[in-house]
């Protein structure tokens, strides 16, 4: 009997066996109950006894249990604004809770409509088409075997892996270059105009015209042609290598970033139509969020901790 609560098949048990006139005993021992829990489950209900209502009322104490202890308007308040804010409940738990409040609890909030949120500030993740890929290849340069061991361990700041974005096929299409320095989780996004070498490199001029230069010490991407680029990438003083074909997971940070960024903008998306503004807000939001493989601090704040001292 140290089972406490009763299931939607034992409630369908005890309804048959009070409509066939069994006694409480004789139903207690069958179910292996006390025979007080079974008299107070037939309390449940007034009337007739019925599972189905029985089932109903239990869900509905069970959704509201605890929630005059663990919410406040504060608390609710917060949790919805970072909802908004594209956070997880589990960022949310990690970084504004503290362990005063589980994110299964947050989930449970919100799947009862507690929270004044729709469901679908949930980011929703799954398995993303693999397309074929098209564009030119080239094979001179540096492997991602031949870079420093510190670059795998994300330990030291300064190392980054590079990536493009497109919304369509062709070279004439808009698209990002996307960045992400490896030790902070800090993501930059940049618009070009085309997936060419030459918008590649302007890109990455763009990056680092503004950021101290020691924070520039690998860069790390695919072979696609719109890095040919690299030879003079290496002249301003930065280590370029190249992962090896068909091998994306070599590059795991900056895939996974970008499926941050497919959130805003789908593949379907015209990129050549996306602002200035809009594409920094969604930055702002992506570095914003907490991170469990930060100790729930954001990336912004680990990238402005790092370049202070480059500053110094």
């Amino acid at each position: 009997m140290s089972h406490k609560y009763f299931t939607i098949n034992e409630r369908n048990k005890l309804e048959v066996l009070l409509k066939e006139n069994y006694k409480i005993a004789k139903i207690a021992k069958i179910l292996n109950r006390h025979r007080t829990t079974i008299y107070r489950e037939i309390k449940r209900i007034n009337g007739e006894y019925s599972s189905e209502n029985a089932q109903a009322d239990a869900s509905t104490k069970a959704a509201n249990k605890g929630r005059s202890s663990k919410i406040t308007a504060e608390l609710k308040n917060l949790i919805e604004d970072r909802l908004y804010k594209t956070w997880s409940p589990e960022q949310i738990a990690g970084r504004e809770l503290k362990g005063r409040l589980s994110f299964k609890t947050i989930y449970n909030w919100l799947y009862s409509n507690f929270l004044d949120v729709s469901l679908n500030v949930l980011r929703r993740k799954g398995r993303r088409a693999k397309t074929k890929e098209t564009r030119g290849k080239f094979n001179i340069g540096k492997s991602i075997g031949d870079r420093p061991q510190e670059v795998r361990k994300k330990e030291v700041f300064g190392h980054w892996e590079l990536d493009s974005v497109v919304s369509a096929r062709g070279e004439n299409k808009a698209c990002f270059a996307t960045f992400v320095e490896l030790k902070t989780r800090f993501y930059v996004a940049i618009k070009m105009k085309n997936r060419s070498k030459s918008s590649m490199l302007e890109a990455i001029k763009r990056l680092t015209a503004g950021i101290p230069k020691g924070a520039f010490k690998t860069f790390t991407s695919d072979r696609g042609k719109e890095f040919s680029c690299w030879e003079e990438v290496e002249k301003m003083g930065i280590e370029f290598y190249f992962a090896d074909s068909y091998c994306s997971w070599q590059r795991g940070c900056n895939e996974n970033s970008n499926g941050l960024l497919r959130e805003f903008y789908p593949k379907k998306t015209d990129i050549s139509k996306i602002d200035t503004e809009d594409l920094i807000r969604t930055l702002m939001l992506i570095n914003s969020r907490p991170r469990k493989c930060l100790n729930y601090a954001t990336p912004f704040e680990k990238f402005l901790h790092e370049i202070s001292f480059k500053k110094s």
